[in-house]
């Protein structure tokens, strides 16, 4: 399995995880696959509008915050 396809396969993973976010690949300017980037569209389930870091771990980890804070402000 090349790169390409592992980045899909998590993209998969995160949009099945995190229901209420829009979640896709950022493009660069040369066309290559950038930021992984969610936009919230249900503020039941997150705080910040936008999320952008430079990898599927990192986006996962700051999701799992968004859905932290979004459970706390919800009480």
């Amino acid at each position: 399995m090349d790169a390409r396809e592992r980045d899909e396969l998590e993209l998969g993973r995160l949009r099945d995880d995190f229901g209420g976010w829009r979640i896709w690949r950022a493009v660069k300017r040369d066309g290559r696959l950038g930021e992984w980037v969610a936009s919230l569209h249900d503020p039941r389930v997150g705080v910040e509008p936008t999320l952008m870091f430079p990898s599927a771990l990192l986006l996962r980890t700051a999701l799992l915050r968004q859905a932290e804070k979004a459970q706390v402000r919800n009480r």
